[in-house]
């Protein structure tokens, strides 16, 4: 019988003897990786480095510059920071995740918050890294963790327990703490040791980290008010209606009230946008020009075409260019470092034409506007365009807030919108839900259903498409007159009836197949909402289809 497996790193073999863990192979390669090691992937599966490898296989360490990797980081130092928080103020004190913002997650707290408390937990979780302690990942019966998270008065995650279809949950142990992640986690409290901490305000703060784009260090904070206020507004509103995260969603479906829920929250997402169409209208002696701009997936084509009807009834006659429309003819588009055409570069615009034509509609010039031709890859030009008095212009693209869009149009004569599907729900107190998740389902289904794409073409565009964001539209994002949230609360039942079937479409031996489990286990946790109340003017359709702006 051969007790031994050969294990491949990094296109080198190695003989190790079976039941060898992860940790005991890492420590032999520490030295050739330049951040602690948090997670592995064991032939395509994901794996923390307590699992023991029995058979002969192909394993790569991730750090915090992965995806992966960067998830179960700050999964530890939430862990920890809410271990630390209960040891200094008592079983009573918790913090709460809310959301993502400028490279870190905002919580709250339900004690009130001062810089020099905010200064202790920092200090603490340092201390705690300093000691490596464990973090032991066990599987335990659910009717178990239900008690249990009951017991320690976490009712909130109780009840996500218990629209969990598994027999069994994965719960993880610090200290005397048991928690619930539906991330992984590293093996111990020494791995994650990069945060730190800002202060907002009494009862908030930021936790801070490096990220897969700024890997080298912690970003420095910036504070984007507008956004702040705008994720706040809509998580005192979901507080109003009672659905603060996915137990309280699923109590609506089971309630068979989710249909009443889908109006209020359509009708309030008319309501937002009309207000801006009512902003629009009330500056038009000067106005002429709108610029929409938002990550991929945020409904930018329907917003624009739902806010050009609202513009039309203050009696504004809105013309629409789309910056797809004007990307450069194929073989010039440029290149990215691994030779495949870079569509989310600004360079990837035909600026030079687009800042002419904008210049002559605003001079009250016609043009020929073009109408790109993605199977040839080229631009053609079939209708003709003019602004009249009563015009305005509205101009839609992930590029829309750059100023080297409209570099000669006065800036006072342009409104800026930024949108993106801000989700206002948590899984649970300590879980977030990603708005790149909410995203990424969308597309998925978009891809799918309108390209033909299958799951794993969209999975694997992902990372460029992000990158391309982190470059091109977030920069810009505070450059804005008015901040739509794109996302509806209920939409996340409503994505999965989609976008399930098409996940589970992913093989085991795929290198996307932890991604498609992910999000996976992730949509396990919601009930499945039918599209039937849905309007057809809603920004949802968009992606699942019925939608009055594109069939």
């Amino acid at each position: 019988m051969n007790d031994t497996i050969e294990v491949i790193i990094n296109d080198k073999s190695y003989s190790y003897t079976k039941n060898v863990t992860l940790q005991e192979i890492y420590s032999e390669h520490e030295e050739n990786y330049k951040y602690p090691i948090l997670l592995a992937r064991v032939d395509n599966r994901l794996r923390n480095l307590s699992y023991q490898l029995k058979d002969n296989c192909k394993v790569e360490f991730l750090d915090l510059t992965t995806p992966e990797g960067n998830r179960a980081h700050v999964n530890a130092l939430t862990f920890m920071l809410l271990y630390v928080i209960k040891k200094l103020y008592g079983k009573s004190a918790n913090a709460t995740v809310q959301y993502s913002i400028d490279k870190g997650v905002y919580f709250i707290t339900n004690f009130k918050l001062t810089e020099e408390k905010l200064d202790s937990i920092k200090k603490e979780m340092k201390e705690i890294i300093k000691k490596d302690m464990p973090i032991t990942k066990l599987t335990v019966d659910r009717l178990e963790a239900i008690n249990y998270f009951k017991e320690i008065g976490d009712e909130v995650k109780a009840n996500t327990m218990k629209y969990n279809t598994n027999n069994y949950i994965t719960l993880y142990r610090l200290g005397n703490m048991y928690n619930f992640f539906y991330n992984l986690m590293p093996t111990s409290t020494g791995l994650a040791k990069d945060f730190d901490l800002t202060y907002i305000k009494p009862y908030g703060f930021v936790l801070r980290f490096p990220t897969v784009y700024e890997n080298d260090k912690i970003p420095k904070y910036k504070h984007h008010q507008d956004m702040f206020d705008v994720y706040n507004e809509y998580r005192e509103w979901a507080k109003l209606m009672n659905i603060e995260n996915s137990t309280d969603l699923n109590r609506v479906v089971s309630s068979g009230k989710i249909n009443d829920l889908i109006k209020i929250d359509e009708t309030l997402q008319s309501g937002r946008l009309l207000r801006v169409a009512k902003d629009i209208n009330d500056k038009r002696n000067r106005l002429k020009v709108v610029l929409l701009a938002g990550p991929s997936s945020s409904g930018k084509t329907t917003t624009s075409r739902k806010l050009s009807m609202y513009l039309q009834s203050f009696g504004l006659h809105p013309k629409t260019l789309s910056m797809d429309d004007y990307f450069l003819e194929r073989e010039k588009t440029p290149k990215k470092a691994d030779g495949k055409y870079d569509f989310e570069s600004l360079e990837a615009i035909d600026l030079k034409l687009l800042d002419t034509q904008i210049n002559a509609l605003l001079k009250g010039e016609k043009i020929t506007v073009p109408t790109y031709n993605f199977a040839l890859g080229e631009k053609e030009f079939k209708d003709e365009m003019q602004i009249g008095e009563n015009d305005i212009l509205i101009i839609e693209g992930i590029h829309a807030l750059d100023d080297r869009i409209t570099k000669n149009a006065p800036r006072d004569k342009i409104y800026k919108i930024y949108i993106s599907p801000l989700t206002e729900l948590n899984i649970d107190n300590h879980n977030r839900i990603s708005t790149s998740d909410s995203r990424l389902l969308r597309r998925i289904i978009r891809d799918n259903r309108t390209r033909s794409y299958p799951v794993e073409r969209t999975l694997s565009q992902w990372s460029s498409v992000r990158d391309g964001e982190e470059k091109w539209i977030f920069p810009y994002q505070d450059d804005n007159d008015a901040i739509i949230n794109t996302a509806a609360i209920y939409e996340i039942g409503v994505l999965k009836t989609y976008v399930e079937p098409l996940l589970y479409s992913v093989e085991a031996d795929s290198p996307y197949y932890e991604d498609a489990k992910r999000l996976l286990n992730f949509l396990r946790l919601f009930l499945p909402i039918s599209a039937d109340a849905i309007p057809e003017e809603a920004i949802i359709r968009e992606f699942i289809g019925g939608s009055y702006f594109h069939e």
